[in-house]
């Protein structure tokens, strides 16, 4: 198999890693891209992003109460 973040995982494709990425195991290599996309256009002085280990995702929330999102327009 494959080591990744010191876990194993076997040899084949992999859906979902706990660090949400997937992943193709082979004797050759171990090849990831991430589930998962980066907010970079929304109000940086009123919201923070916040990594959602659930849903593989960032969420943005506003700096004085988190349970409230913010409006993002652009995602890498």
């Amino acid at each position: 198999g494959c080591v990744l973040e010191g876990k194993i995982y076997p040899f084949g494709e992999i859906a979902r890693t706990e660090n949400c990425f997937r992943c193709s195991c082979s004797r050759d290599a171990m090849r990831c891209c991430s589930l998962f996309h980066t907010p970079i256009g929304y109000d940086k002085e009123n919201c923070k992003v916040v990594f959602n280990k659930e849903s593989c995702d960032y969420d943005v929330v506003q700096r004085s109460d988190a349970s409230k999102e913010c409006f993002v327009y652009s995602r890498v």
